[in-house]
């Protein structure tokens, strides 16, 4: 009984179909996986303006009860925004309020059509150059320290003061005074010795 005989380069190319038959195979369901194909600010993008809203695109229809699209800022607070709206691959955000400048993340997470849920997230920078050129430069100015208040001379007293008040010179008026009065006392004190002598000659 004669056995088949099968043609070498048939037996190759047979094996051949197999082995790629086995690589294409697991490919095909990643394939068929959601991805983030565009999004709008983009990912590290530099805005000079805020945005008032956010759109992320993606390769397949998104399911809008199961798309969720976060923003927060640099310090992982929450940024007020508007319910997804979902429109075929795309899905919409509205910001609430202006963007002050700094980093802000945007975190998605949506289903594909075959179940496969996604998420992922990119950042983008607000920098509106107006407000860093009106900032103020170098600090303010200080007021200047309180000058004290000159000395005020001492009020006189005595005959001074009341010779100061007629208009003389009241400190030479006083030391003329006092000469006076030691010359009297002087005078005084020999009329006294003189009459002492007379009484002892008698």
């Amino acid at each position: 009984m004669r056995r088949p005989v099968r043609h070498p380069r048939v037996a190759g190319a047979a094996a051949a179909l197999a082995t790629l038959a086995v690589l294409v195979a697991p490919a095909a369901p990643a394939a068929a996986h959601n991805s983030l194909a565009s999004a709008t600010p983009a990912a590290d993008a530099r805005l000079a303006t805020p945005p008032s809203e956010i759109t992320v695109r993606f390769l397949q229809k998104l399911n809008p009860e199961l798309t969720t699209v976060v923003l927060s800022d640099a310090a992982r607070q929450v940024v007020p925004t508007g319910v997804p709206v979902v429109a075929g691959t795309r899905a919409t955000v509205t910001v609430a309020e202006a963007l002050p400048d700094g980093t802000y993340t945007v975190a998605y997470r949506v289903v594909s059509t075959d179940g496969h849920p996604v998420q992922g997230s990119y950042r983008f920078t607000v920098a509106d150059p107006a407000a860093t050129a009106a900032a103020p430069v170098g600090p303010p100015p200080t007021a200047a320290p309180p000058t004290a208040a000159p000395p005020t001379a001492a009020p006189a007293s005595g005959a001074a003061a009341r010779v100061g008040r007629d208009g003389g010179r009241g400190p030479v008026t006083v030391a003329a005074g006092v000469a006076l009065l030691a010359g009297a006392l002087a005078g005084g004190a020999l009329a006294a010795v003189r009459v002492r002598r007379r009484r002892r000659a008698r």
